[in-house]
């Protein structure tokens, strides 16, 4: 499924090959070392639902579980060159964000440990961002890639977001998000949980389609 020709998200049939993959959408992550990953993904108490191997013995992809059960999948870096180029007049357009993912988010009981697995797995970094109040401080964090830039939030299931999945969550910015979560119920999703704004507009909504995936809406 694209965006103005350039490829967003996978959708496909669940096959008897497929079968142990949860249904619910899946980032794929970039690592250094894909076999290096899995070995420290199981090391570390997560589990291996598959892993695709070539003739040559090196390890091309795999699906892992983390320790709470949260699904994700690890390729190895994409050379700069294999990445499809964007149309130039939608890329320019202000809309052109609509239906892209623009953030991931994994809210799971115990994220300093969910924290500590991602860190040593992916590699990536990790900043503190602080929550609650008063003697209630506790930290959520965000993850970083090796350039220092925000990848995904890693969440305590607590505050904001008591009631939320422990899945990874991918949002997507849409052009109307009252319309899109009026929209969701009408095609028999559910709303599970709707943040508001000072005014009363939509600010974000977290929803389950049909089949039980969940994601969140976002206004572009």
């Amino acid at each position: 499924m694209s965006n103005a020709g350039l490829p967003i998200i996978g959708l496909g049939e669940r096959t008897a090959e497929f079968a142990r993959l949860p249904l619910h959408w899946m980032p794929h992550i970039q690592v250094e070392d894909v076999a290096a990953s899995v070995q420290r993904a199981v090391d570390l108490g997560g589990s291996v639902l598959m892993h695709d191997v070539g003739d040559d013995g090196a390890s091309r992809w795999a699906v892992l579980r983390d320790q709470s059960g949260a699904a994700f999948g690890i390729i190895p870096v994409v050379a700069a060159e294999a990445i499809p180029e964007e149309d130039g007049a939608a890329s320019a357009d202000e809309t052109a964000s609509i239906g892209r993912i623009c953030w991931l988010d994994l809210t799971v009981a115990n994220a300093s440990s969910a924290r500590d697995f991602y860190r040593q797995v992916i590699g990536w970094s990790v900043e503190d961002v602080q929550m609650g109040e008063g003697e209630a401080r506790y930290a959520d964090f965000t993850m970083l890639g090796a350039d220092g830039t925000p990848i995904a939030g890693v969440c305590h299931a607590r505050g904001v977001n008591v009631g939320l999945p422990p899945v990874w969550m991918i949002y997507l910015p849409v052009g109307d998000l009252a319309a899109s979560v009026r929209r969701v119920e009408a095609e028999a999703g559910t709303v599970i949980k709707a943040m508001r704004g000072t005014q009363g507009e939509y600010v974000h909504a977290v929803i389950r389609d049909p089949v039980g995936a969940c994601l969140a809406l976002t206004q572009a």
